[in-house]
């Protein structure tokens, strides 16, 4: 049976970066754009006429044709988190403030790629695919930056609950986010932050990957060597 294509969503106010974005994406066979919007007002109401899987979108967008102030993006993540949440967002933006990649990051955003991340761009879908599978994806540059903003955290220990997130990560590997949510009755917004928080700890930027660091750290418990069985059988021979 066929997989089901990713629903994507992308909020820009320049119809030629969006014109952009469709020609990276056109060629993907698992991804299809849904719909494509100009101001901050007509998200809502397009993301509820159609089920979206990633949210493009830029930091700083009109709120509306008569409302040149930027839409709320900071407020906006964590709603539409909650109302959907098996969304997963991505900012592509042009900014490069450290505090401002921060705030994007706790507001439960999966990704932030910098505009002028040509290489990236060019591999938008791949980007797509990546944080679709629950991994977050961030430029070079927004990734050092982000470090930066928490260097204090990147001296301490990962917390219990981020540990709690790692293993259940690793007990349950197919387990979709909503379901990992579900058994730790928390947010999908929670998750996403316990998540990025240990990837940046453990200096990483996937699932698979904090959790094979982890397991040789000894922070989680480890996988049953494969080796075992077959030396219970042989000796049972």
């Amino acid at each position: 049976m066929m997989k089901d294509k990713i629903r994507v969503a992308i909020l820009d106010d320049h119809q030629g970066i969006i014109d952009g974005y469709l020609y990276r994406l056109g060629g993907a066979p698992d991804i299809e754009v849904v719909a494509t919007i100009l101001f901050g007002e007509d998200l809502e109401p397009t993301l509820a006429r159609n089920p979206v899987d990633v949210l493009v979108l830029d930091v700083q967008i009109p709120t509306s044709p008569t409302n040149p102030n930027p839409f709320p993006i900071l407020y906006i993540i964590p709603r539409l988190l909650e109302l959907y949440p098996n969304l997963v967002v991505v900012v592509i933006s042009m900014h490069t403030q450290r505090t401002l990649i921060n705030a994007v990051m706790e507001a439960g955003a999966s990704g932030y790629v910098v505009k002028d991340d040509q290489a990236t761009i060019r591999e938008l879908a791949s980007v797509i695919r990546t944080v679709a599978g629950g991994s977050i994806y961030m430029s070079q540059y927004a990734y050092q930056e982000l470090k930066k903003s928490r260097t204090g955290a990147l001296l301490q220990p990962l917390s219990p609950r981020q540990l709690e997130a790692l293993s259940m990560c690793a007990a349950f590997p197919d387990a979709s986010s909503a379901e990992l949510c579900q058994m730790m009755n928390i947010a999908n917004s929670t998750l996403r932050n316990l998540l990025s928080g240990a990837y940046l700890k453990l200096n990483v930027r996937s699932k698979a990957a904090a959790i094979a660091r982890a397991r040789q750290m000894g922070l989680i418990t480890p996988e049953k060597p494969t080796s075992d069985i077959r030396t219970y059988q042989g000796s049972s021979a």
